[in-house]
Parts: C-alpha cells; structure tokens; sequence
C-alpha cells in the first residue's frame, strides 16, 4: 500500500537555475531609458545648448558694440549679476512678477475649478457647449486674444465701458487697473486647462464617497473641502505649478496690451523687462542675466514640484 502525504505535491526539481528568484533591483533598469532616449536627445538639442548660450552671455560684456565687432568681447564674470542686484528697478518687477503671477495662478485655478464643478452639475447639452467655449478660449493665439480684449475695453470704441457706463477711462492707463485687465485675459486663456482637468478628476471621484457624504448631510461646499479636494489633491497639486511656471513667464499679453510694459514701465514683469534689456536696450549680457535667474526660480519651483509629488507618492 501506497504511503501518501497530506498537503499540496512539492514542484518537480527541473534543471539546476530554472526557477528564476526574485528579480534583482537593477536588473532592467536600463530599458525605461532605451525609450526615453530619443525624446531626450530631442529635448537635450532644444534646450541644452540655448541654456549654454544664455548663461555664457551672462558672464560677457556683450552689447551692440561687441555684436556688430566694433569692440572685443571680455569677461565680467559676476559683474552683470552685481549690476543687475544693484538696481533698484530689478526688484520693484520682480516683486510685481510675483505678486501677479500669484494673482493670476489664484484667479485661474478659483475659476477652473468652480466651472470644473459646474459641468458636473449640469446636462450634457450645456456641459458640451461650455467646454467647446472653453477649449475655443484655449486655443485662440495669445497675441489674438489679447489684441481683442484690448479692442473690448477700449475707451473710444470699447463695448464694456460703454456697457458699464464708464465713459472714456482707459484700462491700461493706471497701473493697477491696466495689471487687471491682464490677468483677465491670462484666466480667460488658462482656465480652461484647470476646468478640463479637474473635471476629469471628479468623474474619476468614487460614487460611493460622494453618496456617503450625503447620506451623513454634508452640504455640497462641505463636501468639495472635506471629501473631493483631498481626492483631488495630486491634481490640483499638477495644476498649480503649471500655472505658477505659465503665469510668472507672461509675456505676450504684458507686452501687447500695456504697448510694452505700462507708461515709464509700470506694468513690467521679468519677461518684458528681460526683453527690454537685450533688445530696446542692447544690453543683451544683463537681458541673459534677467533670463538666468527666471530659469533659476522656475527651476526651483519645479523641483519643490517634484518633491511633493514623490511625497505624496509616497504616503499613499
């Protein structure tokens, strides 16, 4: 008689090494790059040696003078930067760039966000005609959009102030008022990329969250602060810098809509001012310096980004 053992049968011995172990940690670490290599290539020609030339043109005396030969090249090292610290103007737009960028990035996401929940509210028909508004808001040129909100508020022929019975006042003639009217146009333009996104994150939000809340008698602000926004924090948390990194490098909307920077530049932000510089001014060495420390701030922007990123990644 047969001796039989309880318990599942042990796997027949095959060949020595035919059962593979745990996969060691770097073991295919390579492949992930063989795919990403040809966009890096592609973005390493992009951006590489533009960056080399920018902060290289920094360090120069570099002006009309050395680009038409009429004078040598020499190296100043620190000396743009020194001078460019030094001048008082270079912190008043500075801080009229962060205060605006904030502004902006504020503005848009209180929008985006409020119609991103608005589309959830209503039926398909209206839902599809404000995301084709949206996304027809989206793809207009900025120089476009900014050329016709500066058409819009006009004071001679301008329907908004006759609209709101304002006479002949010029938007971009004060300061502050001519700034509002660019963050108008900048939410106009970005807000739908925060709607769109958001939108699909509350789709992507589980039913039966939503319906327990209500079933506990949350109230629907109650319930977007205490059980969909945390949901939706990665989102939000994507959105945000994007528009952080979009809204501080405004350009086209500053420069067209206050004809270059304000009245005794007023209206500057660092990518106007940079501009200025390096082209009205010829001083092309602190025009790069100008374009250097926006890349610095951006970058580090970026990288606070990234760490919250893998920190949320992280704790879930």
């Amino acid at each position: 008689m047969t001796n039989r053992t309880d318990g599942p049968a042990a796997p027949a011995a095959g060949p020595r090494g035919s059962r593979r172990g745990p996969r060691r940690a770097g073991e295919g670490g390579g492949t992930p790059w063989l795919y990403l290599a040809p966009a890096l290539v592609v973005l390493g020609g992009l951006l590489v040696y533009p960056i080399y030339q920018l902060g290289l043109i920094s360090f120069l005396e570099y002006t009309q003078a050395q680009v038409s030969g009429g004078e040598l090249t020499t190296f100043k090292g620190l000396g743009n930067y020194a001078e460019l610290f030094g001048d008082s103007q270079f912190w008043q737009v500075l801080l009229a760039t962060v205060v605006f960028a904030a502004a902006c990035v504020l503005a848009t996401l209180a929008v985006g966000c409020a119609l991103a929940v608005l589309l959830t509210r209503v039926r398909a028909v209206p839902r599809l005609a404000l995301m084709l508004a949206a996304l027809g808001a989206w793809a207009t040129p900025a120089i476009t959009g900014s050329t016709v909100w500066v058409f819009l508020f006009d004071p001679d022929h301008g329907p908004v102030n006759r609209l709101l019975g304002l006479g002949d006042f010029s938007w971009t003639y004060g300061r502050y008022s001519a700034f509002t009217l660019v963050l108008l146009e900048v939410v106009w333009c970005s807000f739908p990329f925060v709607m769109v996104t958001v939108y699909a994150g509350i789709r992507a939000v589980p039913g039966e969250v939503l319906e327990a809340a209500s079933l506990d008698g949350a109230s629907q602000w109650r319930t977007w602060r205490s059980v969909t926004a945390p949901i939706l924090r990665p989102i939000l948390l994507v959105v945000t810098i994007q528009s952080v990194i979009w809204d501080f490098k405004v350009f086209t909307q500053i420069y067209v809509m206050t004809n270059g920077g304000g009245i005794a530049g007023q209206n500057l932000v660092l990518n106007v001012y940079a501009y200025q510089k390096a082209f009205a001014s010829s001083q092309y060495s602190l025009g790069s310096a100008i374009g250097v420390v926006m890349l610095l701030i951006l970058l580090a922007v970026t990288l606070v980004y990234l760490r919250l990123i893998r920190r949320r990644g992280e704790e879930l």
